[in-house]
């Protein structure tokens, strides 16, 4: 991914926070078969001291099967995300030197897979995935693998496998028109905000704030 120094962000707890709050990521590997693309909720974790992606794959999904341990994977996350028109720039109005662009927030994770097809591994990874899903959809009572019978939840987890990715670098990028001016960054949120976009609007406004 291409980061200019301005869109650079290199917070861990940053960084860690988008892996949270949006998890479906894409995972991009490099197989038998060439490129693919996976869609898939991760839990961030750690494992003997260093931190790791978490997941769980259909059985009959042949990702498992044509991934190797040990083979290069990339899991890409976005939070932000959202079209800025020159409109909305009052510089433009003065001097028309302004293009469209596209704002966003991503985070790639770079690192090895490792498939592990072991009932206690994944048991254990649907559970926390359940736990924090379900905890985070604000319900009185969270559903939880015991509301079902013993019996079905072994066949569900029988129909998948799981994945870890250990984490070898994350880069982070926030393309949030650092390279405008103060006036034209603050007006472009407003607009953002205008139109319900308040995600946008407010990362854009947090990197104002904190003159980055």
């Amino acid at each position: 991914m291409y980061v200019p120094k301005h869109f650079a962000e290199n917070r861990p707890e940053a960084l860690h926070r988008v892996i949270r709050e949006y998890p479906l990521g894409i995972l991009v590997l490099n197989g038998a078969n060439g490129l693919d693309a996976n869609h898939l909720p991760f839990e961030l974790s750690e494992a003997n001291g260093q931190p790791v992606l978490l997941a769980h794959v259909a059985r009959a999904n042949s990702l498992w099967q044509e991934a190797s341990d040990g083979d290069e994977a990339l899991v890409i996350f976005r939070a932000a995300s959202a079209y800025i028109s020159p409109n909305w720039y009052p510089s433009k109005q003065e001097f028309h030197k302004q293009v469209p662009t596209w704002n966003y927030q991503a985070v790639h994770v770079h690192g090895k897979i490792n498939i592990r097809d072991d009932e206690k591994f994944v048991r254990a990874v649907v559970a926390r995935l359940t736990r924090t899903h379900e905890t985070r959809s604000g319900q009185n009572r969270p559903w939880k693998m015991s509301d079902s019978s013993k019996d079905y939840i072994d066949q569900m987890i029988a129909a998948v496998v799981g994945i870890e990715i250990r984490i070898e670098k994350i880069v982070g990028k926030w393309k949030l028109s650092q390279n405008k001016e103060e006036r034209d960054r603050s007006t472009a949120a407003t607009e953002l905000e205008k139109r319900g976009d308040s995600l946008t609007s407010a990362a854009m406004l947090a990197t104002l704030q904190s003159g980055a």
